[in-house]
C-alpha cells in the first residue's frame, strides 16, 4: 500500500523523495549559525525544511554509514562495520529502495554506493545525471540518491584535487584563511589557516551543485511534490573529525523540506522549525518508507520520526568505529545529545595509528606531524597523538564542546557515565554485535557454517555474545594475568582472541604457563586467534616463532586473515625486520595491472599492501611513497 489511511492520502499521490548527501561535513553551514560559511541554496532550503539539530552518522566513516543508510539496521548486527568489508545479505535484509521499486517507485543513484555489500539491482538508474528522474516513464513517483563527494576528504587534503572541486567557484564564494577559526585541537597555524579556509571553499562549491539539483526540481514542476533530505555522511574530513568516535566525527547536518501539501507527514513540525530531537542514520530508511507510504519491514532497527505513525522520540542514539582501510579499532558509543560516552576495546592502539592514510600524503597530516616536531603543539593539540587511547571516554558538550576534557573519572558524573555504559552494553547485546569477533573469525564462522553473518550473530550456539562481550571488557580493562591464562584456554575461540588482545592491551608479561598457551595457540582453529598469540610471543622475546605463523597468514587465501596478519607486522614495528622479504614478496603478489592504482583492488588487496608497505616502511626497509 502506497498511502495511510489520512485524509489527505485519498486524493495525494505518493510523494517524490530526495535524498542529497555530501561526504565528510560537520555543521559548517550558514543556516546552523556558522558565520563564515556560504551556503545560500542550502540557507534557503533550510527555511523551508524541518532543520535537525541532534542528528547523527552511526559511523565516522563513509561505507559502514552508508550500510546503516541503505538497510535500516546497524552494520554491527550484520558484520558491515569495517570500511569496504563485503558481507552477504540474509533474505530477511533488504535495502529499503527495492521496497520502494516493489511499491511503484523509479528508483535512482548519482555517483557512490560503498555500501559493504553489492550494489547490484537496486536501481533503476545509476549515473552522474542532476536529474535522474527525467529518465522515468509514465510519471512514477521517483527516490533519487545523490551522493556529492566535493567536500571529501581528497579535496580538502590536496591542492590539485581542491583545485578541480572549486574550478567554477566565483571569488565573492572564496574564503579567506585570515578569518578562519581553528579549533583549539589544532594548532593555529598558517597551513591549518588554508586548509580549514580551503574546506569552506569546498563547502561553497557543494552548495552550488545542491542548487542544481533544486533548480532541476522547480524546472520540471516536481518542487510541491517532492520531499527533499540534505544530510553528510559522517564528520569533518580532517583528523580528529572522520574516523574519530567522538561527537566531531558522527554529529552531521541534517534537514527534511515537506511541501506544504504533505505537512500531515511532517509530525507536527513546521516548515523552518528547528528541532533537538536525536535521530540517528538507522532511523532514515525506515522513516523514508513511512513518507512513502511502505510498510517497515520488521527486520529494521531504527525509528519513524516523520510519517503519519512516528515512533517515540529516541534517549539515545549510537555509533561504532571499526577497521578503516587497514587500521583495526573496535570502539563503541552512547549520545543523548549532551553527554557522550565512548568504550575503546583496543586501547593499545594510538588514535593516530601509523600507516597510508595517516602518514605522509595529506596535507593536514604532514603540517600536524611538522607542528609536532617543532614543537608548537599546545596540551590540547597534543592530546591526539598520545601513544594509547583511555579505555573508557566521557564528554558534557555542553561545558566542554570540543572535547577536550575527559570526565571518565570525575566522580561528579559517575552516575551519568554508569548509566551510559549499561545503556550501551545493552544495545550492543540487543542488536548482537559482531564486533566482538574479529573481522577474519565472523567472515569465517559465517563461511563455514554456509551462512550469512547476520544468521550466525541471531544464533546464540554460533555466537556467544554475552561472555565474549564479558571477556573482552575485563581482558581489555582489568584483567591480570591469571585471568587472561583462563580466558585462553576456554572452548570459546572469542573468548580466546580477547585473552591473547588482553596481554597487549594491558601490557602484561606471560609467565611461563601461558607462554605455553601461547604457543599452542598458534596453532589455534581460529587464525585470528593464532595472529593474536602470535603478536603477543614476537613482544615477549618468542620473535621467531611469532613472526613464522605471520609470516604464513599474511599470504592467506583468506583476504580477512591476509589483513590481520599485515597489519600485525606493521604493528610490531622493527620487531617484524627478519621478515621482510617474505613481506615483500607477498606484497608484490597484491599488485595490479591498472596504472592508475598500484593493487589489483581498491579493496582487500590495497589494504593489505598498504600494511604490509607500512610495515616495511618502519623496518626501515622502505621509504614513505605516494601510492594509489
Amino acid at each position: 500500500m502506497l498511502l495511510g489511511s489520512h485524509l489527505h492520502a485519498q486524493v495525494l499521490e505518493p510523494p517524490n523523495i530526495v535524498w542529497i548527501n555530501c561526504e565528510d561535513l560537520d555543521e559548517t553551514l550558514g543556516c546552523y549559525d556558522d558565520a563564515l560559511a556560504i551556503t545560500p541554496h542550502l540557507d534557503a532550503l533550510a527555511e523551508d525544511s524541518i532543520l535537525y539539530r541532534n542528528a547523527f552518522a552511526n559511523a565516522p566513516i563513509c561505507a559502514p554509514a552508508r550500510a546503516c543508510l541503505i538497510s535500516g539496521l546497524y552494520p554491527t548486527s550484520f558484520g558491515a562495520q569495517h570500511l569496504r568489508c563485503e558481507v552477504d545479505l540474509p533474505e530477511s535484509i533488504r535495502p529499503f529502495p527495492l521496497y520502494l521499486k516493489e511499491a511503484g517507485y523509479f528508483v535512482t543513484n548519482y555517483a557512490k554506493t560503498d555500501y559493504n555489500f553489492s550494489p547490484d539491482g537496486i536501481y533503476d538508474y545509476w549515473k552522474k545525471d542532476m536529474a535522474p528522474w527525467r529518465q522515468r516513464k509514465g510519471g512514477k513517483p521517483f527516490f533519487s540518491f545523490f551522493v556529492f563527494g566535493t567536500t571529501h576528504e581528497g579535496p580538502a587534503n590536496f591542492k590539485e584535487r581542491y583545485d578541480q572541486a572549486t574550478a567554477s567557484l566565483p571569488d565573492s564564494k572564496r574564503h579567506d584563511p585570515n578569518h578562519a577559526k581553528v579549533p583549539p585541537y589544532f594548532p593555529d597555524t598558517p597551513k591549518m589557516r588554508e586548509l580549514w579556509a580551503r574546506y569552506y571553499d569546498l563547502v561553497s562549491a557543494m552548495d552550488e551543485e545542491v542548487g542544481q539539483v533544486i533548480q532541476g526540481l522547480k524546472d520540471d514542476g516536481l518542487w510541491e511534490n517532492t520531499i527533499v533530505w540534505f544530510f553528510s555522511d559522517h564528520g569533518h574530513g580532517l583528523p580528529r573529525h572522520k574516523r574519530w568516535l567522538l561527537d566531531s566525527g558522527i554529529r552531521v547536518p541534517f534537514m527534511v523540506r515537506i511541501p506544504k501539501q504533505y505537512q500531515h507527514l511532517a509530525a507536527g513540525q513546521m516548515p523552518g522549525s528547528e528541532t533537538n530531537e536525536l535521530v540517528s542514520f538507522v532511523d532514515f530508511a525506515p522513516t523514508t518508507l513511512a513518507l512513502a507510504g511502505v510498510d517497515v519491514p520488521p527486520v529494521m532497527q531504527g525509528n519513524r520520526f516523520l510519517g503519519e505513525d512516528r515512533s517515540r522520540r529516541r534517549d539515545y542514539v549510537f555509533a561504532a568505529r571499526d577497521r578503516a582501510d587497514d587500521m583495526f579499532e573496535i570502539s563503541r558509543t552512547v549520545h543523548d545529545g549532551r553527554h557522550i560516552y565512548i568504550r575503546h576495546f583496543l586501547p593499545h592502539l594510538p588514535y593516530v595509528q601509523g600507516g597510508r592514510i595517516f602518514g605522509n600524503q595529506k596535507e593536514s597530516l604532514v603540517e600536524l606531524r611538522r607542528a609536532k616536531g617543532a614543537g608548537e603543539l599546545n596540551a590540547v593539540s597534543s592530546l591526539m597523538w598520545s601513544n594509547r587511547k583511555p579505555v573508557e571516554e566521557f564528554y558534557d558538550l555542553e561545558s566542554d564542546p570540543f572535547e577536550i576534557n575527559n570526565r571518565i573519572e570525575d566522580p561528579a558524573y559517575a552516575q551519568k557515565i554508569e548509566s551510559m555504559r549499561e545503556i550501551m552494553m545493552n544495545w550492543m547485546l540487543e542488536h548482537h554485535d559482531t564486533g566482538m569477533l574479529h573481522e577474519a573469525e565472523y567472515q569465517l564462522r559465517a563461511l563455514n557454517n554456509e551462512t550469512t553473518v547476520f544468521d550466525m550473530a541471531n544464533d546464540r550456539s554460533s555466537y556467544d555474545l554475552p561472555s565474549i562481550l564479558q571477556a573482552s571488557w575485563v581482558a581489555t580493562s582489568s584483567a591480570n594475568e591469571k585471568q587472561l591464562a583462563s580466558f585462553l584456554e576456554s572452548p570459546e575461540t572469542g573468548i580466546r582472541f580477547w585473552g591473547a588482545t588482553g596481554y597487549v592491551a594491558r601490557q602484561i608479561r606471560p609467565d611461563q604457563r601461558s607462554l605455553g598457551l601461547l604457543k599452542a595457540g598458534l596453532k589455534d582453529k581460529s587464525p585470528s586467534v593464532a595472529i593474536a598469540c602470535a603478536e603477543v610471543l614476537c613482544r615477549n622475546n618468542e620473535t621467531k616463532i611469532g613472526l613464522e605463523a605471520l609470516g604464513q597468514y599474511i599470504a592467506s587465501d583468506y583476504s580477512w586473515v591476509a589483513l590481520q596478519a599485515a597489519r600485525t607486522l606493521h604493528d610490531l614495528g622493527v620487531l617484524a625486520k627478519p621478515l621482510v622479504q617474505r613481506m615483500e614478496t607477498v606484497r608484490k603478489g597484491l599488485e595490479g595491472t591498472d596504472t592508475r592504482r598500484r593493487y589489483r583492488d581498491f579493496n582487500y588487496a590495497s589494504f593489505t599492501g598498504w600494511a604490509l608497505e607500512s610495515a616495511l616502511i618502519n623496518c626501515g626497509a622502505a621509504e614513505w611513497q605516494d601510492f594509489d
